[in-house]
């Protein structure tokens, strides 16, 4: 008879990072220092590039010079190109051009440093300039702005982040890895026994309960978009940070949140973001797209979609690339 040595735990790293928290885990305690090492350089790298609040980001410059013709560097193309894809695949309701809306809201620095009582009037909210303004040719990398247009590549950049941190960490040290950034999350290289086990949850950053609805995650990414964690008031009223591009406000409130599985960080944040953003519209628009994804409504009533399992049916998620919805 022989008997199986159990693995060891995964070991843990958990530290802040991009105005957030960065959870790594690795299935082998002794690469966790060089997956660590890769982790923060990918989070330097694309703070110094895709940062709305550095004044010496490379999208500060390329904000400062919207109107005007303007060469970006590789790892920004790469940022363009997945928000663009974005905005391609959700017909708009993902579009980086909603910079100047998100000043326009109170949401110019840091989350950690806006005041969360802000009497300041609110200005009057306009629709957003719109990706397909955007002048953009990969092979030179040239990028022209259209003249006031303020780019944010957060939410997309951040997915981009998690996936290219894991798959590199995983290379690097040819074991399992998980890359968790506020609720973008991306795994690469052999799973543990069972895949890894992720709570779901409003607040990525609170403990969950302990018999809480959770999924064991093989490959691939999941990313949650919320309304409910990331507010501040301003003028009287309470604000969140996911932008309707068609109206320059925050998104009308109709989902708590929404949580989806995609073969990369990226193609789930994509969709999570639009679900919240097209509200009533995101069960037909997640349907088409035919990506396993979990709802929760303002009055915790959960939908799901895709061969997303039951909270009662702990079960593993299987990742996917969306197609196109038009």
């Amino acid at each position: 008879m022989t008997t199986r040595t159990p693995a060891p735990p995964p070991a843990e790293a958990v530290f802040p990072a991009l105005g957030t928290t960065a959870v790594l885990l690795v299935t082998d305690p002794n690469a966790l220092p060089a997956a660590e090492a890769v982790l923060r350089a990918e989070l330097a790298a694309v703070d110094l590039t895709c940062s709305r609040f550095r004044p010496d980001s490379e999208l500060t410059r390329v904000n400062l010079n919207a109107g005007n013709p303007t060469t970006v560097g590789e790892r920004f193309t790469e940022a363009l190109q997945a928000a663009l894809r974005a905005a391609r695949l959700t017909d708009g309701a993902v579009d980086p051009t909603v910079g100047r809306a998100m000043t326009a809201l109170g949401y110019d620095r840091t989350f950690a440093s806006l005041r969360p009582e802000d009497t300041r009037p609110l200005t009057p909210a306009l629709p957003v300039p719109g990706w397909r303004q955007i002048i953009f040719d990969p092979r030179s990398r040239r990028l022209r702005l259209p003249s006031f247009t303020h780019l944010d590549l957060g939410a997309t950049a951040k997915a981009l982040t998690a996936d290219r941190a894991a798959h590199r960490a995983a290379s690097a040290t040819g074991c399992g890895v998980l890359v968790s950034l506020g609720g973008d999350l991306a795994v690469a290289g052999p799973a543990p026994d069972g895949g890894w086990r992720i709570a779901l949850a409003d607040d990525h950053a609170r403990p969950a309960a302990d018999h809480g609805p959770a999924v064991a995650v093989t490959g691939g990414a999941l990313a949650t978009s919320g309304i409910r964690v990331r507010t501040w008031q301003r003028a009287g009223r309470t604000l969140h940070h996911i932008v309707d591009p068609a109206t320059g406000e925050p998104a009308a409130p109709v989902w708590r949140t929404v949580t989806v599985a995609a073969a990369t960080c990226v193609d789930a944040n994509t969709a999570s973001t639009a679900a919240i953003v097209l509200g009533e519209r995101a069960v037909d628009w997640l349907r088409g797209v035919a990506l396993p994804a979990r709802l929760v409504d303002l009055e915790g009533r959960v939908v799901y979609l895709g061969g997303w399992p039951p909270d009662s049916v702990p079960t593993s998620i299987a990742a996917a690339t969306p197609g196109d919805p038009r």
